[in-house]
């Protein structure tokens, strides 16, 4: 699906199969999680490895993990405490939960028809990286699947003020490379990182997530 600043969408092609399009932008900025890489599973499990270790278990379910894909660990522990009523320490569960991930990492992949789009853009547009996750996470994931050195800048949820859905790192991400944000084109597969890139102003190519697809 395509999704623009101005609420229009046009239909995208059955699952499992996404329509690109081809004209009407300067450069491409992907989300990694979820839409570069198939990684939300490993990230669900070091989810609840870490929720787990602090008295926590149980209270993420999987739906509402996708819901809220994209955004920033802190900012869901910080919701997590005020829906259960918890005292979770937000920095301390974002560490338990990037070393639970990072065990994890050996089984993290790339989507095949997200990378094959990028790969047909190399060395054409600029291109980058857009994630609600820390640097190192991000980079760690980009050297795994060996696409590190395919994009121009890695913007993480370490270098803005406001996480997704707010659209700042969207548009630090267009301000990095230098190109006007409605010139843009924006792969997201959340709710938050749809919304994020959307109030930049850009159009954007919903990546179905996995239960989107059950």
């Amino acid at each position: 699906m395509f999704r623009h600043s101005d609420n229009s969408s046009a239909a995208m092609a059955s699952a499992g199969q996404i329509n690109f399009p081809q004209t009407g932008f300067s450069a491409v900025i992907f989300d990694c999680d979820g839409t570069l890489v198939d990684s939300m599973p490993a990230h669900f499990e070091a989810w609840c490895d870490a929720l787990a270790q602090y008295g926590a278990a149980n209270v993420l379910a999987e739906d509402v993990f996708y819901a809220m894909g994209g955004r920033p660990t802190k900012d869901i522990v910080i919701d997590l405490n005020a829906e259960y009523g918890l005292k979770l320490d937000p920095a301390r569960v974002a560490l338990a939960k990037r070393e639970a991930f990072l065990r994890r990492l050996h089984n993290v992949e790339l989507i095949d028809e997200v990378a094959d789009f990028a790969r047909s853009l190399r060395g054409k547009i600029p291109m980058a990286i857009a994630s609600g996750g820390s640097r190192y996470v991000v980079e760690k994931t980009l050297q795994i699947i060996g696409a590190s050195d395919w994009f121009d800048e890695v913007v993480t949820a370490d270098d803005v003020p406001i996480g997704k859905p707010a659209p700042d790192i969207y548009l630090e991400t267009a301000k990095r490379l230098g190109v006007a944000a409605n010139l843009c084109l924006a792969l997201e597969d959340a709710p938050a990182g749809i919304e994020s890139a959307i109030a930049a102003g850009m159009t954007v190519v919903e990546i179905p997530c996995p239960l989107r697809l059950k």
